[in-house]
């Protein structure tokens, strides 16, 4: 874990002392209900966006929805997809996941509704923790080209 962080962490360096602040964009959710939220769902900068962490949550309904981990798969993934939308991009855009599990056990159930979305195999990274904002079994969040 502290591996990941660490570089993670030197990426973001790496680009901040790269870019002007001038040349990141701070995107705001497309979404009225997740405007007042205290992170972007996107930043832009260079030809990358990074998305924020999705669960599986139904945004229309405000609340996770039910079915298991491949129902929560699914809609995180289409969550992701349509914040990609948003700005122009793709799920065949996306370069980097990071995937956070409730339960390493759920791996093979998630793995199976992840491969149907990305046939491309971006770089990826699998972890499982103690617990999930909302009791969510899974949260992604990515790294795609514009």
């Amino acid at each position: 874990m502290k591996s990941i962080l660490s570089a993670f962490i030197f990426l973001l360096i790496l680009i901040s002392c790269q870019t002007n602040k001038k040349d990141i964009t701070f995107h705001a959710s497309h979404l009225a209900e997740r405007q007042n939220t205290p992170f972007s769902d996107a930043v832009e900068t260079e030809n990358l966006l990074f998305l924020s962490g999705q669960i599986g949550k139904d945004h229309k309904k405000g609340v996770l929805v039910s079915g298991g981990i491949k129902a929560e798969t699914k809609q995180v993934l289409e969550n992701i997809k349509a914040v990609l939308a948003q700005h122009n991009s793709s799920l065949d855009r996306v370069v980097k996941c990071t995937v956070i599990l409730a339960d390493i056990n759920d791996f093979k159930d998630f793995n199976s509704v992840y491969v149907q979305y990305f046939p491309n195999k971006p770089a990826r990274t699998t972890f499982a923790v103690g617990g999930l904002a909302a009791n969510a079994k899974i949260e992604i969040d990515v790294i795609a080209a514009k």
